[in-house]
């Protein structure tokens, strides 16, 4: 028995409804993300789309049907912008109403009250763009970001695929012609969207778990107040490459560094300055680093820094460049930053252990803070 387009669009509205409820309750409560926010949007526009288009054949045709339209639009704008959230900033408001202003526009003049496809080449056109910039966006995602990004760049990827083809269909062979309406109709359409809609859910869902996942990864392993690694975070990564150091033959460095009379900048301006001193130091050493680099707050005013492949005399012209980046910072509230001593140690082939490695730049951080601080000494 073939079921007709209404019984379906009321079938898609209740499975709509139950992915909405379902995936704001298990999803977007949990992590709060853009993406599951804009999914979350997206799906009611979806919803309220579908039942505006119920109202097709009656008097109220004439507002609902563009109606329907814009909001289908509107969902798949949400779409994009959850996609693109992932990677950047979300699209401009003005971005995001463009697609609606123009199906708008389109429907309103092509006699909604009588045809059901009132602005339909615009609205095809519009679905397949926007949804294919979704797969653009998901595609371009880091490739370790998510093992669903492809599945997912390869699901919008299909659906613009298919809206572009019921665009092209629709221009050529009319609403009302055999193709169009046997693969690209209202009710093909539908049944398609409302399994695609399930599918996507549940993958959108398996992602918000692996983003809770590693947000949680992150704040193990991150100091809240500098943004670097922590201390555990550092060590564990440092021990895994100084055995790869020793490894491969490869030299390095590891640099303890401590801010200097940093005890004083508390007590004169309070631990918020120093919080400040911190925070400029950490963005100094994020400035200059190279991004094979580790660099992590290991306690207090100390920080710690693993070079792979520098030298200590590299090693030794990096600090400068750090100390240089923070003398030029812009004093804080008042107060100007304090400078930093370094303890220079070479890492790798024959260096010994990690605790081994670290203590030998301890000692000389030691040896820079005995000679007057804000300097760099070498490890013998």
């Amino acid at each position: 028995m073939m079921l007709d387009t209404a019984t379906l669009r009321v079938a898609f509205a209740a499975v709509a409804l139950t992915l909405l409820v379902l995936f704001y309750l298990v999803s977007f409560r949990r992590t709060r993300s853009a993406y599951s926010a804009w999914w979350c949007a997206a799906i009611a526009l979806f919803l309220a789309g579908s039942s505006a288009y119920l109202l097709n054949g009656t008097s109220h045709q004439v507002w609902a049907n563009p109606l329907g339209n814009i909001l289908a639009v509107l969902g798949a704008a949400g779409v994009w912008a959850g996609a693109r959230s992932l990677r950047a900033a979300p699209p401009r408001i003005w971005q995001l109403a463009a697609g609606p202003a123009v199906v708008a526009a389109a429907s309103a003049v092509d006699h909604p009250g009588s045809n059901h496809w009132a602005g339909g080449p615009f609205f095809l056109a519009l679905m397949s763009l926007l949804i294919g910039l979704s797969a653009v966006e998901l595609w371009r995602l880091p490739p370790a970001y998510t093992r669903l990004q492809k599945s997912l760049a390869l699901a919008a990827g299909f659906v613009a695929v298919y809206y572009f083809g019921r665009c092209i269909i629709f221009i050529t062979d009319g609403p009302l012609g055999h193709v169009f309406t046997a693969f690209f109709g209202s009710a093909p359409t539908t049944l398609l969207t409302m399994m695609l809609l399930v599918v996507v859910s549940f993958s959108m869902a398996a992602l918000s778990n692996e983003q809770v996942t590693r947000e949680l990864r992150a704040r193990a392993t991150q100091d809240g107040l500098t943004g670097l690694l922590n201390r555990t975070g550092f060590l564990d990564l440092a021990a895994d490459e100084l055995r790869r150091l020793d490894r491969t033959g490869t030299a390095g460095s590891l640099v303890l560094a401590d801010l200097d009379h940093f005890k004083e900048v508390n007590d004169r301006h309070g631990h918020a300055a120093g919080d400040l001193a911190l925070r400029a130091f950490a963005a100094a050493c994020t400035a200059t680093i190279r991004s094979t680099d580790l660099v992590g707050r290991y306690g207090g005013e100390e920080f710690i820094l693993l070079l792979p492949g520098a030298e200590p005399d590299q090693a030794e012209a990096l600090v400068q460049q750090i100390s240089l980046s923070l003398a030029a910072t812009e004093p804080l509230q008042g107060f100007r930053l304090p400078t930093a001593s370094y303890g220079i140690a070479a890492a790798g082939p024959g260096s010994g252990d990690l605790e081994a490695v670290i203590a030998s730049a301890d000692a000389a951080l030691y040896r820079a803070k005995s000679q007057g601080r804000n300097r760099a000494a070498r490890a013998h």
